[in-house]
């Protein structure tokens, strides 16, 4: 059956269509697939960042909130974007399938965004405008305008819990695991994607932010959300393309069990051949489309899941396979770990980045700089990066190292933790000057204008971007490409918590920071007005944070097992189960 399907041109990797029936590598999936997927993924982009990247300058010119309590805001809400993929991940992976509970969330994110454009449009929505640049003399915003602009914000987070981790996981479905040819494409697949991410970035980082600070919100979140429902449709339209993978249960379950049944038969003794654990047979695999992972001397206590003591309850007796699975999401969770503070550093782009360029000379003769649009030199550098990296640094390198990504994944992330230091320290030395000069002119107790161009903040902005091309790309393909097949999403889930960990991070440290530093009648190293802060500090203190965390990294990947490669694993299962059923006609011929 399998070697009939295999000409036919079946995929092998379990992919069906809507009805579940197989589906023809010729007709589904592939690049023309993903054109769909990706024009969503720019204009959801174009949504987010649009609203993120100058969140922290609505919130304090137009509620006129503090320095730390807007970033705080930023930042919780940013890292609540980023946690919510969990449940997604959860809801794709155990109950509705991934396209399913994408189509619901994308309804609920498009719904978000317009309460969001109607916050900053009705008047009874909307803070009364105010022309105290200071903020001092303005009306405060009233309970019921908090409560809708921050409630959509929020509604706006539940719905990209449903999207995020699983619009990338449905691209990355449309390429065979199993076939040689699309596995190939499926290696550029993740680097074209963050490509297409940061395009929807760099228009919401210059158009929009633009749009925001000269013309006016409701147009600046209008046009995002018009965007958004156009990006849906497109999607829709290309359902008749998509390979869908079906739900496959709970992860969370899977995992749960082989812990307890570990810990109940905590004193059982493992068998010295992995051929006396318990696994599935071979034809139950064959019928899923899934394949089987061989015993692995790694995390070895989990192996008592399956050691056979007489019962049977999935509590107790688990398949080596679905050990197996466990021990590789199990074995990445060191390496989210190291990627916490990094990601605490991407978070200071649309917060105290955002707010040193509101203190520098921003005026290129009648045009003003909007200070938010520097991130869009994070997206510029980013999308060079990504493409020398793509297009020569990989071709070279792999020459030398035989590995078909140049160097290896978590190679890779290294290479970014690297940049992270050196950009705190060119942030610290840069906002030095800066103090430097604001001092030098008298401008420490005012806060006025420093007469610097805000481009000294370029260097930070254009490494971070570097950075990412390193840190982020191989992030979301490391938890994708080490998870086990059946639970691919809450393995893309996993890059998303590391953002959103850095984002509650950066949250409790800024406070306790500020908090800590106005002791002893100190007034605090991050204050309302920066000139009279001390932020160059704090960036100094986030250098040696991203250098003891590198050490960190080191130590983590010494002890990282790569999982082994499956791409011929449904090529050996056939071969087993040839090998079996002849055994079995052999043996029936002879008792005949």
């Amino acid at each position: 059956m399998a070697m009939e399907g295999e000409e036919k041109g079946y995929t092998e990797d379990g992919t069906v269509d809507l009805k579940g029936n197989p589906i023809l590598r010729s007709k589904r999936g592939g690049w023309t697939a993903c054109f769909f997927i990706v024009v969503y993924e720019v204009f959801e982009r174009m949504a987010y960042y649009g609203i993120s990247s100058n969140l922290f300058i609505y919130l304090t010119k137009k509620l006129h909130q503090g320095t730390v309590r807007s970033a705080n805001n930023v930042t919780n809400w940013v890292g609540t974007i980023w946690m919510t993929p969990v449940l997604g991940a959860y809801i794709a992976d155990a109950l509705l399938g991934r396209y399913w509970t994408f189509l619901i969330a994308s309804a609920i994110y498009l719904s978000g965004m317009s309460l969001l454009t109607l916050s900053v449009s009705v008047d009874p929505l909307r803070p009364a405008p105010c022309s105290d640049p200071t903020g001092a003399n303005c009306k405060k915003a009233t309970p019921l305008q908090l409560a809708v602009f921050f409630g959509a914000l929020y509604t706006l987070s539940l719905g990209t819990g449903g999207t995020k981790p699983n619009i990338s996981t449905i691209g990355a479905d449309q390429f065979d695991e199993f076939d040689p040819k699309e596995k190939a494409h499926k290696l550029s697949f993740f680097n074209w994607w963050m490509f297409s991410i940061f395009f929807g970035t760099l228009f919401a980082n210059t158009v929009l932010v633009y749009i925001q600070d000269n013309v006016g919100w409701t147009l600046g979140y209008g046009l995002p959300t018009v965007g958004l429902a156009i990006s849906i449709a497109i999607f829709l339209a290309g359902t008749p393309f998509y390979r869908h993978k079906l739900p496959t249960g709970s992860p969370f379950t899977k995992m749960a069990k082989v812990v307890v049944a570990a810990l109940r038969k905590w004193s059982v003794p493992i068998p010295t051949d992995p051929k006396e654990l318990y696994e599935l047979d071979l034809e139950e695999y064959a019928k899923k489309g899934k394949y089987r992972i061989d015993s692995t001397p790694t995390l070895r206590f989990l192996n008592k899941a399956c050691v056979k003591t007489g019962s049977t309850s999935p509590w107790m007796l688990c398949s080596v396979t679905q050990v197996e699975e466990t021990k590789q999401m199990l074995r990445m969770i060191p390496v989210l770990i190291a990627t916490f503070v990094p990601s605490t550093m991407i978070a200071q782009i649309g917060t105290l980045f955002v707010k040193q360029g509101t203190t520098l000379n921003r005026n290129i003769r009648n045009f003003k700089i909007p200070p938010a649009s520097l991130a869009g030199f994070v997206t510029i550098s980013m999308l060079i990066s990504v493409v020398l990296y793509d297009r020569f640094f990989v071709k070279i390198l792999k020459k030398w190292t035989k590995n078909p990504r140049g160097i290896s994944l978590l190679q890779r992330m290294g290479i970014g933790l690297v940049f992270h230091i050196v950009i705190m320290v060119v942030a610290s030395l840069t906002e030095r000057h800066r103090l430097d000069v604001a001092r030098a002119n008298g401008l420490v107790e005012n806060g006025n204008q420093v007469p610097l161009s805000i481009f000294i903040l370029l260097p930070q902005f254009v490494l971070m971007g570097t950075a990412d091309a390193f840190l982020e790309v191989a992030k979301i393909e490391f938890f994708y490409d080490q998870a086990p097949e059946s639970m691919k999403s809450l393995g893309t889930s996993y890059s998303m918590v590391s953002l959103g960990a850095g984002n509650f991070i950066s949250s409790f440290l800024l406070s306790t920071v500020s908090k800590i530093t106005r002791g002893d009648g100190h007034e605090g190293w991050i204050r309302n007005n920066l000139n009279a802060s001390h932020l160059d500090y704090y960036y100094a203190f986030f250098a040696i944070l991203n250098f003891l965390n590198f050490l960190l990294f080191v130590v983590v990947v010494r002890a990282y097992v790569y999982k082994a490669e499956v791409s011929d694993s449904m090529r050996v299962l056939r071969e087993e189960l040839v090998a079996s059923r002849l055994k079995v006609t052999n043996e029936q011929a002879v008792t005949n």
